[in-house]
C-alpha cells in the first residue's frame, strides 16, 4: 500500500470497506466442522497452535490468523458485489492470508480460507453469474482451487507455475498438464508447468496468447478473478522467475478484454516485498485504465517454456476449439550460436530499475488525438457518383464520433497539407509532380490521366486532398511522439496503402501510413522501430513494397487472397513473400482464401501470429491500416468481421508501443460500417472496454490453414512462433467423442494426493444459472406463434438447475439441459438498441413426449435442438412434414416443415420411398437450443452472398440484362448450405418442371409477369443490394433479421401455395480430381468414427476412404481435412458429398460411382438412374 499511495495510485481508486467473511459464506467451500475447528484457533494457547499447524503443510498459526482471514474473504466478495452489480469496472483486493491453497476441510501453503473459491461460488449463487475464469499466476500451483472445481464446468481454472517435473511445491502429479479436469469439468482445467527456473516476460505472455486467451475467447467468462500471486517477480526468491513488473502490467491487460472488463485481482504471494509492490502498482495502473508500459527487448520464449505451453495444448486439444488449429510442426534447427533461451543474466535490480521506469513513466495529459478536416471531401468521382470511394465515408464516420461524444474527450489535432519534400520520402519526385500536375487538367484529361493506373479516378482536388491527409497524419504522429498524447485517430481521404512509389493504384495517390513511419523516423532522428499492422481487406502491396528490405519496419498484412484472384491480384499478397535483404522475415502475410472470413479468424490470427511476432519485434510506435471493408456488410469485401471484433484487435494493439498506437482510415465502402467501426476503435483507444463477442465458430478450415502456412514459414525469424505441436490429439475413446456427463456419474468420487476421497456433493455448490450464448448472428423472437431469428450483438440466457447446468454445451461437449429459458441481453450504444426489437422466448422439453417420439438424425452442420419427427405422420399432417414442437410462454405451437423442402444434409430427413417406417425407427435423442443456433448460422448466415460476389462478377463481354435470377440482388437468391444457390421459383412453373430442374441443376426462369423487367432491371437490382448491405451493416444486424424460422430452411408458410425453393449443388469443383475409386474392400456404411467410436453423422473420405465424424459431433473428418488436405467427404446420412475447400455440396458424375455403392450398400438397390 506505500508504493500505491507513493505512485499517487490510491487517490485514483474507489476504496472498498473490507468486512469479514459470514459464517454461511465460508461453508460455500468449507466444511462446518473445519470452520468451526478454525475459529477456535482464536483461543489455543501457542503450543496448541503450534501443534495443529504441525498437522498441515506449510502452515504457521497465530490467534488473530482466523479474524484476519475472515476479512480477507470478506473483503473479495465485496469487490465481487461492486463489480458484478456495475458499480465499479474492476477491482483489486490487497488481502492476507493468502488463500489458493487452502482444502475445504484442511490448511495448506498459508492459506486457512479459500478467498477466490468462495468469491466464484458467491458470485454464482447471489449474483447469478454462470461462467467464471479464474486466473492463478502466483508461482505454486493453486492445486485446492483445481480440486474444488474439477469437476464444475461452470468454472475454468487456468494455472501457470513452477514444476519442475513435480519436484517443486506442492510436488503433485495433478499440477501437470495432463490434469485436465473430470466429470463435468473434464477440459475446465489448464495447467501450464514451468520445468525450469527463470521464466520471464516472453514466457508468461505466449502462454496467455496461446493458450489462455483462445480458449477465454470461446469459453466467454462472465466475471474473471485473479490469483495474483508476485512470487514469479523477478528477484522473488522462493519463485525464482524473472516475471517484471511490465509483464503483470501486459497479462492485467489482455485480462481486461474478457467479461466486458469485470476483472478481479486478490494478492496471493509474493515474498521480495520490492517486487511484490512494483508488481502489484503495475497491474493497478492498467486496472485504472493507464497505457501498457514497453516490454524489453529480446522478447523470446525459452525452449522448456515452448515445450510446456504445447504439452498443455496437446491435452486440451480434445476439449477446445480455439487449440485444435495447430498443425503438427517439426522442430526449428537453430543456426550455431543461436540461443533456444530468453532468459537474460541481468542483475534483479537492473530488471526492476528498467522495468519501473517504463511503468510509472510520464504520461500524455490526453489520451487520444484526432484530426478531420471537411475539406478532404473535396475529392471525387466526377463520372460516377455511386463510386464506393465516396467523400460522405468519412463525414459520417466524424457524425458517428460526435453522436457518441467521443469527440469531446478527444484531442483535436490540426489539419496541414504535406510537403513535396516529406511526400519525396517514400516516393519519386517524377510521380508527385504527374498527380501536381492534375490540379489544372480539364475533365477529359482527368479521365485519361486516369486510365494510367489502376482503380483510380482524379479530380482537380485530388492533390490537395491527398496531401492534406498525409500532413494531418504527420500532425498526429507528432503529437503521440512528443508527448501530447497517448495514442490517435486519423479520419483521412483518400486512402493510402495501395500507392507504390512511382504509381497510383486502388484508390490511393499517397501512401499515408508509409510516409507516417518514415516521418516519426525522421522526427526521432533515429530509424525507430515501426510495426505496420494492416486489416483492410485487400492487401497493401505499396506499404509491403516501400519496406520490404527494412527491418525497421514490421509490415503486417491480413486481407483477402482468394489465391490471388482478389484485388490487387499479386502473389507478392501471399504467405511466402517474407521480404528481402535485411527486411527478410519483417513482411508477414495472412492470407484469406476459400471462405467468408469473420471475428473467429481474425481473432486467431491475431493470438497465434500478430501479437506474439509483434511483443517479439518490440515496436516503438504502431500504426494501423484501418480499412473497414472487411466489416459485415461491405459491399466491396464480403467479411463479416464486426464492429465489436475491431475493438478486441485495437486493445491488443494498444499493449505495443508503450500505447503509441495510431489509427488510420484506409477503405470500407459501407457507410453504416465502417463508422461504427471505426467509433468503436476510437472508444478503446480513449480506454473503452472491449464489448463481448459472442459466441464465435471455429475458424474456417482454409484460415486455419492459412495461418499455419504463415507459422511454418516465420517460425525460423520469430522464435515466438516455434511451437512444436508433435503429438495428434488423443486417439482415446474414453476421452474423444464422449461428454463429460456421459463418462462420470452425478456426484463422481475421486482421491486427492491426501489420500482422501470426495465427492461433488460435498462442495456445497449452489444452484446456479448459465448463460447460453446465442449465435453472434442469430438470435431467437416469438412473434405470433412463429420463430424467426435477428442478428443481434447480445447473447441469450437460460436458467437451468443445477443438475443440467453442467450438460450445456459451454464447450465442445455437451448434452441436453432439461429446461430452458432464453431472454435476450442486448448490448451497443443507445443508438444501436433502439434499432433493435428485443423479447423473449421459453421453450421446454416435453420429457414424456420425448420417451414416445423420435428426433431427426443430426445434420452436416448440425442441430442441438429439440426437433422431433412425429411418430404419428398420418391423416393429421401431410407426409413427409416434420413437426417442430416447442412450448411459447405456457403455449405449445407447432411448425409444419416440409421435409422435402429441408436442404440435403442441412437438417433434413432423407425421403425415400416408405420412408415412412424408416423416419419412425430414427433413434430418439435430445440436443440443446444452443446448436438449433448454431445450425441456422451455418445454413444461412455463415455462407451468406458467400457467391453471390462471384455471381456479380458478370464478364465484359455479358450483358447485365442478361444476368439469370439466381443473380439477382434480392433475398431469394443469397447462398445456403455450402455454395448452393437458393431461388424463389415462380408459383406458375409446375411441380413437375420444378423437380426436373432440380434434378438437372438447372436455373428456373423469372416467371412472365410485368414484374419481370422490374426485376431484371439493374437498377433495380442495385438498390436492393444497398438496402441488403444496410442491413447488414454492424455485427448487431443482417439481412436474414425478420425471416421467419421456417423460411430459413426453405419454406416460407406465408407464401402461396406452389412457391418452393430448389437447392442446387455445384456442377464441378476443382477438387474432383482428388477422389480416387472405391476399394477394393468395398464401403461401411455402418462403420463408426475412426477416432472417437461415435455412431452419429459420420462421414468418409473420398481420398483415404478413412471414416470420421462431422464437424458438429467432435469434427474429426474436420481436423483429418485440415491435416490431410483431402477435401471432398461424403456423408453417410444422406450421401451428399461436401468439398471443404469450396465449402458446397457437389453433384458430378465423377461421384456416381461412390454414392451408387453407398446407396446400394445402405438400401439394398441403385440409385434410380444409375447405369
Amino acid at each position: 500500500m506505500e508504493k500505491i499511495r507513493q505512485y499517487g495510485l490510491l487517490e485514483r481508486c474507489v476504496q472498498v470497506q473490507a468486512r469479514a467473511a459470514t459464517e454461511d459464506e465460508l461453508l460455500l467451500v468449507h466444511s462446518q466442522e473445519y470452520m468451526e475447528l478454525m475459529k477456535s484457533t482464536q483461543y489455543m494457547s501457542e503450543p496448541e497452535l503450534k501443534s495443529l499447524a504441525d498437522t498441515y503443510d506449510s502452515i504457521f498459526l497465530h490467534p488473530k490468523f482466523y479474524e484476519c482471514a475472515c476479512l480477507a474473504v470478506g473483503s473479495v466478495l465485496q469487490l465481487v458485489d461492486k463489480v458484478v452489480s456495475a458499480e465499479i469496472q474492476n477491482g483489486l483486493a490487497v488481502v492476507r492470508p493468502p488463500g489458493h491453497h487452502a482444502y475445504w476441510e484442511k490448511m495448506n501453503g498459508y492459506s486457512m480460507f479459500n478467498n477466490l473459491a468462495i468469491a466464484a461460488n458467491y458470485a454464482k449463487q447471489n449474483h447469478g453469474v454462470e461462467r467464471i475464469l479464474i486466473v492463478d499466476w502466483d508461482v505454486h500451483h493453486g492445486q485446492s482451487l483445481q480440486y474444488i472445481f474439477e469437476d464444475d464446468s461452470s468454472i475454468l481454472y487456468f494455472s501457470i507455475h513452477r514444476y519442475e517435473h513435480g519436484e517443486f511445491w506442492p510436488h503433485l502429479p495433478e499440477s501437470d498438464s495432463q490434469a485436465v479436469g473430470i466429470g463435468r469439468g473434464e477440459g475446465y482445467n489448464i495447467n501450464i508447468p514451468w520445468n525450469k527456473i527463470g521464466m520471464g516476460d516472453a514466457d508468461y505472455i505466449t502462454a496467455f496468447l496461446q493458450v489462455l486467451m483462445p480458449v477465454a475467447y470461446e469459453f466467454r467468462p462472465q466475471l474473471v478473478l485473479v490469483a495474483a500471486g508476485y512470487d514469479s517477480a523477478v528477484g522473488d526468491i522462493k519463485g525464482e522467475m524473472q516475471a517484471s513488473p511490465s509483464c503483470f502490467a501486459i497479462l492485467t491487460h489482455l485480462l481486461m478484454s474478457l467479461a466486458g472488463g469485470k476483472v478481479i485481482l486478490s494478492l496471493e504471494g509474493g515474498y521480495n516485498l520490492q517486487a511484490l509492490a512494483e508488481g502489484v502498482s503495475a497491474s493497478l495502473k492498467i486496472l485504472l485504465g493507464d497505457p501498457c508500459p514497453r516490454l524489453a527487448v529480446p522478447f523470446t520464449p525459452c525452449q522448456s517454456a515452448l515445450e510446456s505451453i504445447c504439452a498443455t495444448i496437446m491435452a486440451h486439444r480434445p476439449y477446445w476449439k480455439g487449440l485444435q488449429n495447430f498443425s503438427a510442426d517439426k522442430p526449428v534447427e537453430l543456426e550455431d550460436g543461436e540461443a533456444a533461451s530468453a532468459i537474460t543474466k541481468k542483475e534483479f535490480a537492473e530488471v526492476l530499475q528498467e522495468s519501473v521506469a517504463e511503468v510509472f513513466r510520464k504520461l500524455p495529459s490526453e489520451r487520444t488525438a484526432l484530426v478531420y478536416d471537411e475539406r478532404m471531401k473535396e475529392h471525387y468521382n466526377m463520372w460516377d457518383s455511386q463510386h464506393p470511394e465516396l467523400p460522405q465515408r468519412i463525414s459520417c464516420i466524424y457524425a458517428q464520433h460526435e453522436s457518441q461524444q467521443l469527440t469531446e474527450h478527444c484531442l483535436r489535432i490540426p489539419v496541414r497539407s504535406a510537403t513535396e519534400e516529406e511526400l519525396q520520402m517514400c516516393h519519386s519526385l517524377k510521380y508527385i509532380q504527374t498527380i501536381k500536375s492534375t490540379v489544372d487538367m480539364k475533365a477529359r484529361d482527368l479521365h485519361r490521366q486516369s486510365d494510367e493506373y489502376i482503380s483510380i479516378y482524379l479530380s482537380p482536388k485530388t492533390y490537395d486532398c491527398a496531401l492534406l491527409a498525409t500532413g494531418s497524419t504527420f500532425n498526429v504522429v507528432e503529437a503521440i511522439l512528443t508527448g501530447k498524447a497517448q495514442n490517435g485517430v486519423a479520419i483521412v481521404r483518400p486512402p493510402g496503402h495501395h500507392a507504390e512509389k512511382n504509381m497510383a493504384c486502388g484508390f490511393c495517390f499517397f501512401n499515408t501510413v508509409a510516409l507516417s513511419a518514415r516521418y516519426a523516423q525522421k522526427l526521432m532522428g533515429y530509424k525507430m522501430k515501426v510495426m505496420i499492422l494492416d486489416w483492410d481487406i485487400h492487401h497493401g502491396n505499396g506499404t509491403q513494397h516501400i519496406f520490404e528490405d527494412d527491418p525497421s519496419v514490421l509490415y503486417v498484412s491480413l486481407h483477402r487472397y482468394d489465391h490471388g484472384l482478389f484485388f490487387p491480384s499479386s502473389e507478392d499478397a501471399n504467405y511466402d513473400m517474407v521480404g528481402r535483404g535485411e527486411g527478410e522475415g519483417f513482411n508477414i502475410n495472412i492470407p484469406w482464401s476459400n471462405g467468408r472470413m469473420g471475428n473467429p479468424e481474425y481473432i486467431s490470427a491475431f493470438l497465434r501470429v500478430v501479437m506474439p511476432v509483434a511483443y517479439e519485434f518490440g515496436p516503438e510506435l504502431v500504426l494501423v491500416s484501418a480499412g473497414f471493408d472487411a466489416a459485415q456488410g461491405d459491399p466491396l469485401g464480403g467479411y463479416t468481421v464486426t464492429p465489436e471484433a475491431y475493438a478486441h484487435m485495437t486493445h491488443m494493439l494498444s499493449s505495443l508501443a508503450g500505447g503509441k498506437v495510431i489509427v488510420v482510415l484506409e477503405g470500407g465502402y459501407n457507410l453504416t460500417s465502417i463508422s461504427e467501426s471505426m467509433s468503436m476503435c476510437t472508444w478503446t483507444l480513449l480506454g473503452g472496454t472491449p464489448p463481448d463477442l459472442g459466441r464465435m465458430k471455429t475458424p474456417h478450415l482454409s484460415a486455419m490453414q492459412s495461418i499455419s502456412n504463415v507459422i511454418g514459414v516465420h517460425r525460423k525469424y520469430w522464435s515466438s512462433l516455434r511451437l512444436q505441436v508433435t503429438e495428434p490429439v488423443a486417439e482415446d475413446t474414453s476421452i474423444q467423442g464422449v461428454t463429460p456427463a456421459q463418462k462420470t456419474s452425478p456426484s463422481p468420487e475421486v482421491k486427492s494426493a491426501e489420500g482422501k476421497h470426495r465427492s461433488s456433493s460435498e462442495l456445497h455448490m449452489s444452484p446456479c444459472t448459465l448463460s447460453l450464448p446465442a449465435s453472434p448472428e442469430q438470435t431467437i423472437k416469438q412473434t405470433d406463434g412463429s420463430l424467426t431469428f435477428h442478428d443481434l450483438s447480445g447473447s441469450s440466457e437460460q436458467v437451468v438447475d443445477d443438475d443440467s447446468f453442467h450438460q450445456m454445451n459451454l464447450t465442445p461437449k455437451s448434452v441436453m439441459p432439461t429446461e430452458l429459458q432464453t431472454s435476450e441481453q442486448i448490448s451497443g450504444d443507445k443508438e444501436i438498441s433502439d434499432k433493435i426489437i428485443a423479447s423473449s422466448v421459453q421453450i421446454y422439453v416435453d420429457q414424456e413426449h420425448l420417451q414416445k417420439s423420435t428426433v431427426v438424425q443430426e445434420p452436416t452442420e448440425g442441430i442441438r435442438a429439440t426437433v422431433e419427427l412425429a411418430k404419428s405422420l398420418d391423416n393429421h399432417k401431410p407426409a413427409g412434414q416434420v413437426t417442430a414442437r416447442m412450448q411459447s410462454v405456457g403455449q405449445r405451437t407447432e411448425e409444419q416443415v416440409p421435409t422435402d423442402q429441408l436442404p440435403v444434409g442441412q437438417g433434413s430427413v432423407e425421403q425415400i420411398p416408405g420412408s415412412q417406417e424408416n423416419v419412425e425407427q430414427v433413434t430418439a435423442h435430445t440436443v440443446s437450443v444452443e446448436r438449433l443456433s448454431a445450425e441456422v448460422e451455418s445454413i444461412t448466415i455463415s455462407e451468406l452472398k458467400s457467391k453471390e460476389a462471384k455471381a456479380r462478377e458478370v464478364s465484359p463481354n455479358q450483358s447485365k440484362t442478361s444476368t439469370p435470377f439466381c443473380m439477382s440482388e434480392s433475398l431469394s437468391s443469397v447462398p445456403v448450405g455450402g455454395a448452393r444457390q437458393k431461388v424463389k421459383s415462380n408459383a406458375s412453373v409446375s411441380k413437375e418442371s420444378r423437380i426436373k430442374a432440380k434434378e438437372e441443376n438447372e436455373i428456373l426462369p423469372v416467371a412472365e409477369t410485368e414484374d419481370k423487367a422490374v426485376v431484371s432491371n439493374p437498377v433495380f437490382q442495385e438498390k436492393t443490394h444497398q438496402e441488403e448491405l444496410l442491413g447488414e451493416a454492424t455485427g448487431w444486424s443482417n439481412v436474414l433479421r425478420s425471416v421467419p424460422f421456417c423460411q430459413l430452411f426453405g419454406n416460407d408458410v406465408s407464401l402461396e401455395s406452389g412457391t418452393l425453393y430448389a437447392v442446387t449443388p455445384l456442377p464441378w469443383c476443382p477438387h474432383l480430381e482428388t477422389v480416387h475409386p472405391v476399394p477394393s474392400s468395398g464401403l461401411n456404411v455402418l462403420q463408426t468414427c475412426s477416432d472417437c467410436g461415435t455412431e452419429r453423422e459420420n462421414w468418409v473420405c473420398l481420398v483415404c476412404y478413412q471414416v470420421y465424424c462431422g464437424r458438429y459431433v467432435n469434427e474429426h473428418m474436420l481436423m483429418h481435412g485440415l491435416s490431410t488436405g483431402h477435401l471432398l467427404v461424403l456423408s453417410y446420412t444422406d450421401l451428399s458429398v461436401w468439398c471443404y475447400g469450396c465449402e458446397s455440396y457437389v453433384h458430378n458424375k465423377v461421384l456416381f460411382e461412390v454414392q451408387n455403392t453407398a446407396h446400394r450398400l445402405k438400401y439394398g438397390e441403385h440409385m434410380a438412374g444409375f447405369n
